[in-house]
Formats: structure tokens, C-alpha cells, sequence
């Protein structure tokens, strides 16, 4: 099993792939937050680890007053550092950390549906019809407006443009496509929901780790 508190490291390294896709990912949802309209804002983040992408946008956004964000993740030490790094930041009553299974929507139903949706971290460890449930089922975790930002490298066979595809297909219209010159050939995806879900989030598992 990979180590996942380990594995977050390479985001200290300014040099490294991890540290130059989460500018990207940064720059995207800071982005998203400024696009929504006035009121409430819901922000699910599956997968979330230590929350670097999050947590290093709200504390200084405008709009951190109106975000109530979930952040899923099943490793217990990542979620302990997520969780502190709020507090930190004097987001904890703003920031819920769940120590779940981000795979199965029933866990955070109650934060749905999402204005923002981050699916960073995913798709490049879990395999393609997976992926494809995954983005079929983001317009169900959804609503018309939601902005989705997803990650996934382009190493060969690459990928990337059947994702985006899939979101396509799923009610998704592309705002960006973001491919930084990177070791590990990042690629970072956004777009934007355009119709409803054809109702909730399936009851199972949308993706299994490989």
C-alpha cells in the first residue's frame, strides 16, 4: 500500500510535479468561487488528503465567509492534518473534515449539492470504467452552475481526452484544459455543469483504489 502522509511531501518541493499541479488547481478554484453567484457555497472535495488545494485558497478568498466546505478522506492521518491545518487557518466551523470512504456518496449526501467539486487525486490510481462512473456520476453530486476540477496525468496511453470526453457526455461543458510541463505530465480539467442530474448519486461504490 502506498503511503499516503508520505506521499504528500512532494508538495513542499516547488520543483515537483505535485507542487505545480496544485498551483494549477489553486488558480482553478479560486476561479470557481469567484464565478458564483452571492449566498452559500458548497464545496466537496473527495479524496481530499491533507486539504493543501482547499485550505490554501479560503483562508484568503472573499468569499471564505460564505463556503462551507466538505473535505472526504479516508486515511485517518490526512484527515488529522486537514483538520488541523483549518484550525490554523480559522476555518474549522467552516471546514468538515469526514474520515470515510469518498467512493460512496451516502457519506456526504448531506453536502450535496455541490457548487464546487474537486476530484483531485483520483483518476490517475483508479482504472477507466471507473473513472467513466465517476464523471457520469458528477452530475448527480451536482447542480446547473456546478464547476468541476479533476486531475489525471497523460502518461501513455493517455487518457485525458476520454475523460474529458465522458464529462462531456455527462452535462458538462469544458472551461479549461490545463496541461503543465511536468515529470509526471499533469493534466488538470474544469468544467461546468450545464444540465441537472437524472436524479441521486448511485447507492455504490464509484471508484476502488488501485
Amino acid at each position: 500500500m502506498r503511503d499516503w502522509v508520505g506521499w504528500h511531501d512532494a508538495y513542499d518541493d516547488p520543483d515537483s510535479s505535485l507542487s505545480a499541479r496544485l498551483a494549477v488547481v489553486r488558480s482553478h478554484l479560486a476561479a470557481a468561487l469567484d464565478s458564483l453567484p452571492p449566498g452559500p457555497v458548497s464545496l466537496l472535495s473527495l479524496c481530499a488528503g491533507q486539504g493543501r488545494d482547499v485550505l490554501g485558497v479560503l483562508p484568503g478568498h472573499a468569499r471564505r465567509a460564505d463556503v462551507r466546505a466538505v473535505l472526504v478522506e479516508r486515511d485517518p492521518r490526512n484527515a488529522a492534518a486537514a483538520r488541523e491545518h483549518a484550525a490554523q487557518a480559522g476555518l474549522a466551523a467552516r471546514v468538515d473534515v469526514r474520515e470515510t470512504d469518498a467512493s460512496v456518496p451516502a457519506g456526504y449526501g448531506d453536502a450535496l449539492p455541490a457548487d464546487v467539486l474537486l476530484l483531485c487525486g483520483i483518476f490517475g490510481n483508479v482504472e477507466p470504467p471507473d473513472i467513466r462512473r465517476t464523471a457520469m456520476a458528477a452530475v448527480s453530486l451536482g447542480r446547473p452552475g456546478t464547476t468541476v476540477i479533476w486531475t489525471r496525468h497523460r502518461r501513455q496511453p493517455d487518457l485525458t481526452p476520454q475523460v474529458r470526453a465522458w464529462f462531456t457526455e455527462a452535462g458538462f461543458d469544458e472551461i479549461a484544459f490545463e496541461t503543465p510541463d511536468t515529470a509526471t505530465l499533469t493534466g488538470v480539467g474544469v468544467a461546468r455543469q450545464r444540465t441537472a442530474g437524472p436524479g441521486p448519486p448511485p447507492a455504490g461504490p464509484l471508484f476502488t483504489f488501485r
